[in-house]
């Protein structure tokens, strides 16, 4: 039985395994040391004297320095320890990376819906793009009407989704970082899942406007677009409204009932990699397993797209060193200044990023949790960075620049053009895309057997030497194919969880 894990020949602490976790006067038998303190699952014991104002070490990193003398065998409590500076970014260079060998993974496939512009998508979905959060209660109950009426009578289609948040009107809509939440609005309706239909409901006074919506659409070749607007003097009553609505739906999907899966290579694939409701063993089994698939698919020649600013900034001399050329490092210290300003503008720093679940879970502190997060991205060198929201234009490895909110960052990168995600989590969340697939893997066992219906893979038998990361990050790859190709339903669309789009928007509102 593993009673405690220590990830770095370097490191002063382990992390307690046990759902129980370890009692006072218990033995530590890898280390023979009795513990002075009970530690919960997922905390650390100090496995050294650790002095105050020494460095507590955790994956070979400085995580913490402590306030005061922690003895060895106590617990590291949060109490016990103060968060570390940030990396200067003004001090890192560009250093060309070594080569990463990418020995080609060939012969693997999944079954996609090709689309005109060449992407592909996992899902036939039918989106209504909002132009305002005004008219978001109609489209809703359009969608309503649209799934109950109409949708069986399309059966390749697999579902219709209101695109709605809460921009449009009641904004700067000049403000310089305006152009954040409008490219993510346009961007969101050109996913690759949604089959090149554009069908657009606005109101006709909101300032980001339908007009401009039309043209960027046009201008991508969209298979075809659609507008309703809800103040148009042609409409005499709501129901008229609810029947242009219902026939412009028809119209969509009759075009995608034309869709057919057909076989794809895995470069034809773009997977989002995300974590939320992080603990401690996040960084030891979830992560590291997603990271191993990353790998994966990017030796496939696909593309794996990891992101949240605050849950790697401390990682940033790590991610510098990875950058595959001198313009994708200047685009990583540019987003990652673009944040840190951002946060100062709101009299915070990525401190606040770090939860109460994620301290109950062994996380003291943003440093710690961004060392375990960062391992989502896997081994090879980037190949690209994007902006909040930005289209992907590479394919490997690419960092996209979100904020790090589970939402937030799951609809910045469905408008950058993931077709399906993969979610760690270790303190459990129903988290999941109105438009893609997610894939939800555990960190721990205990949260997989109590959410055996929402967990899709355990990665928690990794802590308990029941399976490798290798193992896992195999068995993930594989899922993600047969979650792709529709052969197998992630757990959350069986349960039907949709939960809402949330757009970043650092632009004033008026």
């Amino acid at each position: 039985m593993v009673q405690a894990i220590k990830v770095y020949e370097g490191d002063n602490v382990a992390v307690v395994v046990s759902g129980k976790g370890m009692e006072e006067g218990e033995v530590l038998e890898s280390h023979n040391l009795t513990l002075r303190d009970f530690v919960p699952q997922g905390h650390k014991i100090a496995l050294e004297d650790i002095p105050a104002g020494g460095k507590i070490i955790r994956y070979g990193v400085h995580i913490a320095t402590a306030k005061e003398m922690i003895p060895a065998g106590s617990w590291v409590s949060e109490a016990l320890s103060e968060i570390p500076s940030s990396p200067v970014l003004s001090t890192l260079k560009y250093k060309r990376p070594d080569e990463v060998k990418r020995e080609p993974l060939k012969g693997y496939t999944f079954m996609g819906y090709r689309n005109p512009d060449g992407s592909v998508g996992t899902r036939n979905v039918l989106g209504i793009t909002t132009s305002v959060q005004c008219v978001a209660g109609m489209v809703n109950q359009l969608v309503r009407r649209l799934k109950e009426e109409e949708l069986p009578n399309y059966p390749n289609v697999d579902d219709i989704v209101g695109l709605n948040h809460g921009y449009g009107c009641g904004v700067a809509i000049n403000a310089p970082a305006a152009i954040i939440p409008i490219r993510q609005v346009k961007n969101l309706s050109t996913n690759p899942n949604l089959g090149g239909e554009v069908m657009m409901v606005g109101l006709g006074c909101e300032k980001l406007e339908m007009k401009d919506l039309e043209a960027f659409h046009k201008e991508k070749g969209s298979a075809s677009v659609s507008t309703l607007v809800m103040q148009d003097e042609a409409f005499k009553g709501y129901q008229a409204m609810m029947d242009a609505g219902m026939e412009l739906g028809k119209k969509h999907l009759a075009k995608l009932n034309a869709r057919k899966r057909e076989e794809c290579p895995v470069s034809d694939l773009v997977v989002g990699m995300q974590c939320g409701g992080s603990d401690a063993f996040s960084g030891l089994t979830s992560n590291p397993s997603i990271g191993f698939a990353a790998d994966l698919i990017v030796r496939a020649g696909g593309t794996a797209v990891f992101s949240e600013v605050t849950e790697v900034r401390d990682a940033a001399p790590v991610l510098a060193s990875r950058c595959s050329d001198e313009e994708t490092f200047e685009k990583l210290i540019y987003e990652l200044d673009w944040y840190d300003k951002y946060l100062n503008l709101g009299g915070a720093d990525r401190s606040a990023n770090t939860t109460p679940g994620n301290k109950r879970g062994g996380l003291v502190n943003i440093v710690e949790k961004a060392m375990g997060s960062v391992v989502k991205s896997g081994s090879m060198n980037i190949d690209a960075v994007v902006g909040p929201g930005e289209k992907l234009t590479k394919k490997g490895l690419v960092f996209a620049a979100t904020p790090a909110s589970d939402f937030v960052c799951g609809t910045c990168q469905l408008a950058s053009g993931i077709t399906l995600q993969v979610f760690s989590t270790g303190r459990g969340t129903p988290y999941s895309l109105p438009m893609a697939p997610v894939i939800k893997v555990s960190s721990r066992k205990d949260l997989s057997e109590r959410w055996f219906d929402i967990i899709d893979l355990d990665a928690g038998r990794i802590a308990y030497g029941e399976a490798s990361i290798e193992e896992i990050g195999w068995e993930l790859f594989r899922m993600i194919l047969d979650v792709a190709s529709g052969k197998t339903l992630a757990n959350v669309e069986k349960l039907g969880i949709q939960n809402d789009l949330v757009l970043f928007n650092p632009a004033p509102v008026t």
